[in-house]
């Protein structure tokens, strides 16, 4: 909250600086229009949200990186509950669950972060741009969402490739499982705490219908 409230403070001197840079602040100062101004005025507000969500979207992925180990070993548990035996544990097979785990977090976080530089430029545009910030968060949930349910395909000895074709034809799953993720980082500590719990477990239980199948592309 405290590193936030600082990059607030900068968001906001890189949404002024941006308008000085390409002069349309000073456009708009000479042409004295009320009802562009208030466009303008709305352009940097949404300017100004995109940039915290992005940050505390990286934020996130941080956290995720960091909690690769734990979150793959709380996979292989809901899954080993499920089938109600004990699997013997592999440290070998952890290590790659993790390392996969922060690669797939690193390659979500880098392509979610071309989209948002893409929106940030939709975010001028009148009336279009009001709706940057929701695509934003859809996106956002959606690569969450990915990187929850790959704990599960890297288990199933699915290739990135696979996972990746998978959770492009199931978007919705992965919308659905990253918005709750999201939603709950509403509620202060207890939320952020139980967040990645639940979208482990929740994205566990829903590929587990499709353990041992051969062809994650036919699913």
């Amino acid at each position: 909250m405290v590193s936030m409230y600082f990059f607030s403070k900068t968001a906001n001197n890189f949404t002024e600086w941006l308008t000085l840079k390409v002069g349309l602040k000073n456009w708009l100062d000479r042409l004295q229009n009320s009802f562009w101004g208030f466009f303008f005025t709305l352009g940097g507000m949404i300017l100004w949200m995109i940039q915290m969500l992005l940050y505390f979207s990286l934020f996130k992925y941080l956290f995720l990186i960091i909690g690769s180990p734990i979150f793959a070993y709380l996979s292989e548990k809901t899954e080993a509950i499920i089938d109600g035996k004990e699997y013997p544990f592999s440290f070998i097979q952890l290590l790659k669950d993790i390392v996969r785990g922060i690669r797939i977090a690193a390659r979500n976080a880098g392509w979610q972060t071309v989209y948002m530089f893409s929106i940030l430029i939709i975010a001028f545009i009148p009336l279009i741009g009001l709706a940057t910030p929701l695509i934003t968060i859809l996106i956002e949930c959606y690569y969450y969402g990915f990187s929850m349910l790959d704990y599960s395909m890297e288990r199933h000895k699915k290739t990135p490739s696979e996972s990746i074709y998978f959770v492009t034809h199931h978007k919705g799953l992965a919308v659905g499982n990253g918005l709750v993720f999201y939603l709950m980082h509403l509620l202060p500590i207890i939320g952020w705490l139980l967040a990645p719990a639940y979208a482990v477990i929740a994205a566990t239980l829903s590929l587990y219908p499709l353990k041992g199948e051969n062809n994650y592309k036919d699913s």
